[in-house]
């Protein structure tokens, strides 16, 4: 999605991450993601993004405020869903939804043929929503290694 194909879906106008941007999106983060580890800094995420498919970075806007995020991933196999954010104040109006809907169009557009994502597992509203955008929980096991 370029500025000019910026997109208005349920209220937002959904469009690419800009530098401007910054300081209203870790707000938000810091918001949305008050348990995160310090490894998931916000300005390091936002610096590693942008370095790296920075045109799959989205915001949405509403009323001039920046409300949600959403940050994929195509590696040519799988797509990835990453820091999907929506202010709390908020929530339950179709944004998130919104974010997902074009996250999913931009992967498809892409050829991606499958999006994984994770989610706690406590966090049960979260997996609710997913469930309802058609996503499933698969038996896997999450591995990782941090290389910091």
């Amino acid at each position: 999605m370029t500025t000019k194909d910026q997109e208005q879906l349920e209220g937002l106008l959904i469009r690419p991450y800009g530098e401007s941007d910054q300081a209203d999106v870790i707000a938000l983060w810091h918001e949305a993601f008050p348990d995160d580890p310090l490894w998931k800094s916000p300005s390091a995420v936002i610096s590693r993004k942008i370095g790296v498919q920075r045109e799959l970075f989205l915001v949405g806007e509403h009323e001039g405020r920046i409300v949600a995020t959403v940050i994929t991933g195509f590696d040519g196999v799988c797509g990835w869903i990453y820091r999907l954010a929506v202010a709390p104040r908020e929530r339950h109006q179709g944004r998130g939804r919104a974010m997902m809907r074009e996250a999913e169009k931009q992967l498809r557009q892409l050829g991606c043929p499958k999006i994984n994502l994770q989610v706690r597992a406590s966090n049960e509203e979260v997996v609710k929503f997913y469930r309802a955008l058609g996503y499933a929980v698969e038996e896997r096991i999450s591995m990782g290694k941090r290389l910091e």
